[in-house]
């Protein structure tokens, strides 16, 4: 068996709050053994992010290493796909009535 044949696989990050380290869930389909259907389920891997490049809903890349900590057993080999910025309702309805030039009516007892 060669040394650099180590499993490598792709998921999405849904934490980012450790110092270098980063939890990537990984989501995939089986046969349920009963009813013979397929199941999706997930599984969530530990993996060492030495830059700190990956953020919350990024798609990377990550391979097995030796045991790091007690739960930590893979690395960030590349951030493959970066996340998409969504901002809150509040920020979106500011910025269109910037670019709009629309001041906000006032509803109160002194306009009556």
């Amino acid at each position: 068996m060669e040394r650099n044949h180590r499993t490598s696989i792709q998921g999405v990050v849904t934490s980012c709050k450790m110092a270098k380290t980063i939890v990537v869930t990984v989501s995939t389909e089986r046969n349920d053994p009963i009813y013979g259907k397929r199941v999706g389920y997930s599984k969530k891997y530990y993996a060492h992010d030495e830059n700190g490049l990956a953020k919350v809903g990024d798609t990377v890349t990550i391979s097995a290493c030796r045991p790091m900590s007690k739960l930590k057993r893979f690395r960030l080999v590349s951030v493959d796909k970066k996340a998409e910025v969504i901002l809150d309702a509040e920020a979106v309805e500011a910025n269109l009535e910037e670019k709009e030039g629309v001041k906000e009516v006032e509803t109160s007892e002194e306009a009556k």
